[in-house]
């Protein structure tokens, strides 16, 4: 045999063994829709305050329930078989009393309940017609009575009662003038400090004792940000996050009298102070957190540091939190999760150091088949720093990929690190997902914040295309095959996109997106009136600035829109008009684009119920397919 024919001959078995490997190589399973959304298998855990029992929401007939476990013997209980309407909230008292409530969506009421977990046995407490319930105070002198806030008096005014959890008894504890948003009580549940908002302006109230009228003692624009935590031991000082001298929210230390700022306890530089961790109950301060690319958090005590990096030493790579703990701070609660674990629960014994799992939020997803949610930036057209996250489909070498855009709904909310259930359903089926922070987003200082008002539909939405148009620069993103989505602000940003950039986006998504900001503003539910004024300064008044609301209002641009329109919405949501949603729809068949709309009565702004949610995204999946198949 000649040395030519030999070398054909190895030459020929390589190619057959390169494209036997290229056969075996195996594209991402396509996890199924159910394993994204369903209900989940066990959540929201909490610790009885004796330590003696733990709770947990856990999914049965497809409706999240309530359990009770005992951590003498082991044994468990279910509380509650609901197959119409989920346990949406509950808590403990210091009695072993747990309060738990009903959204009942058709009806549009709340009712609550009592369970005594020594009898186990439930009574009704409460139980209103479009009322909205805060909890403001549990106390430990006396458990069987809640300090609360309700809507009950007037849809738009939330005053405070005291609620007794053995007899259903409301009492009458404060009359709210009209112009109170937040209450802040102290450990035995007195409100000795307010805020309260006309819309421009938030006035801190403060009174030394429940006898003495309120007085205002801090007085602030809606352009800076004044956010009261806790009085001090003494009810002289509280604490609060600010940044009314300077960019960052920061936390800070403030003279009750006189509203004087006396300290500044802990500040960032380059992020906003958005939590504290503080127990009023021990005037104890244990932790500062704020979002950069990931959670941080700084802590104030040594002894909890040393419990946090202990617990977390378990959980390399993860965000941990401890939810929930007993009055003697002896058993916690922990809860863990990233980018691409959905999360699970533990118990942790101080004493012993032993960690028990107590249950995943969904045991169907593994984190090595999900995508890392890699932090990102990019410049706007103005020079304006953009942060936010991209996550690539797994095994993908990032170039030239379909793309779904989902900007963020508030619009001054923002994206965070995490577990992101759409995210990664949408990497999973072969997406590159672009989340962006743009101009106006939480967390990145008051500057940031402000360059985003009256920007809805100007700079705010150039910071999205700008962010589309970085992807295609860097040849993440096939420049044909681009979608966008989002829900509420962020349903607006994906109609807005797809009318006024003509070519850049093959199709969109919009869950609950807002429409028509005249509406939006005129039908604002009667609680959010106090922010009115406010919302005239950040995004338009009806009046002054009605030609720029009627340019970008989506309603009035139907004839913009050449793409195909998927739409999703709850019948019973409370910020959405649905006959003029029909219209809209109705308008859009009228000039030939397709329309994908699917209406749930029995939803509020997003799907709870378990079919209706698999439907949604089994739907969305084949709306995306069809407009974004490279095929196409």
């Amino acid at each position: 045999m000649s040395v030519m024919l030999r070398v054909w001959r190895l030459l020929f078995f390589l190619l057959i063994l390169a494209g036997g490997i290229s056969c075996t190589e195996k594209s991402p399973d396509k996890i199924p829709v159910l394993d994204f959304f369903k209900t989940p298998d066990r959540s929201f855990f909490r610790i009885s305050p004796d330590g003696k029992y733990i709770s947990y929401l856990k999914s049965h007939n497809s409706k999240q329930n309530l359990f009770v476990q005992s951590l003498v013997d082991g044994k468990g209980r279910m509380v509650t078989e609901f197959s119409d309407y989920p346990v949406t909230d509950y808590f403990w008292t210091y009695n072993n009393q747990i309060v738990y409530s009903r959204d009942m969506v058709a009806a549009d009421s709340l009712k609550m309940f009592a369970l005594d977990v020594n009898t186990f046995k439930t009574r009704p407490i409460f139980s209103g017609h479009k009322v909205k319930f805060r909890l403001l105070n549990r106390s430990r002198t006396s458990p069987d009575v809640l300090t609360v806030s309700l809507n009950k008096r007037d849809e738009g005014i939330f005053d405070v009662y005291h609620l007794n959890i053995r007899t259903g008894a409301l009492e009458l504890y404060i009359t709210n003038p009209g112009d109170i948003t937040d209450w802040i009580t102290d450990t035995d549940g007195k409100i000795l400090l307010a805020r309260a908002s006309d819309g421009v302006n938030t006035t801190v109230l403060y009174r030394p004792n429940e006898q003495t009228p309120f007085k205002p003692v801090i007085v602030s624009n809606f352009r800076d940000a004044i956010r009261p935590i806790a009085l001090t031991r003494d009810s002289e000082n509280f604490y609060a996050l600010s940044n009314l001298s300077q960019d960052k929210m920061a936390l800070v230390k403030i003279d009750a009298q006189t509203g004087k700022q006396l300290a500044v306890i802990f500040k960032q530089d380059d992020a906003d102070i958005m939590y504290v961790e503080y127990f009023k109950d021990k005037h104890r301060m244990d932790f500062a957190a704020w979002d950069g690319s990931k959670p941080q958090k700084h802590f104030f005590n040594d002894s909890v540091k040393a419990l946090y990096d202990r617990i977390s030493s378990n959980f390399a790579g993860n965000e941990t939190r401890i939810i929930d703990r007993d009055s003697a701070e002896k058993k916690f609660i922990v809860y863990t999760y990233s980018d691409r674990d959905p999360g699970s629960y533990y118990l942790y014994d101080y004493k012993s150091a032993k960690l028990t799992r107590l249950g995943e939020t969904n045991s169907s997803i593994r984190a090595a088949q999900m995508s890392e949610m890699k932090p990102v930036s990019y410049k706007a057209a103005d020079g304006l720093e953009i942060n936010g996250y991209l996550t690539l489909p797994l095994g993908s070498d990032g170039k030239n990929l379909p793309v779904v855009v989902m900007p963020h709904g508030g619009p001054w909310a923002r994206s965070n690190w995490g577990y992101n259930a759409e995210v990664q359903f949408l990497a999973n089926r072969g997406y590159a997902v672009l989340q962006m922070n743009y101009r106006g987003s939480a967390g990145y200082g008051k500057a940031f914040r402000n360059a985003g008002f009256k920007q809805v539909g100007g700079k705010i939405q150039d910071d999205i295309t700008d962010g589309v148009k970085w992807l295609i620069d860097q040849k993440i993103a096939d420049p044909k095959r681009i979608a966008i989505y989002g829900s509420g602000f962020g349903g607006f940003s994906a109609l807005y996109g797809v009318s006024f950039n003509p070519g850049m986006y093959k199709c969109a998504i919009v869950q609950n997106g807002l429409i028509n900001f005249f509406t939006f503003i005129k039908d604002a539910p009667p609680f959010f009136k106090p922010y009115l004024k406010m919302t005239y300064e950040m995004v338009g008044n009806p009046e002054t600035d009605a030609e720029h609301l009627r340019a970008i209002s989506p309603v009035f641009h139907t004839d913009k829109i050449k793409v195909p329109i998927m739409i999703l919405q709850g019948g019973k949501d409370i910020r959405a008009n649905i006959t003029e949603l029909n219209q809209f729809v109705l308008e859009l068949r009228k000039k030939k684009v397709p329309v994908n709309y699917i209406l749930k009565n029995d939803e509020r702004s997003f799907f709870r119920n378990e079919a209706n949610r698999i439907l949604m995204y089994t739907e969305m999946e084949k709306f995306l397919e069809a407009y974004l198949s490279a095929k196409n």
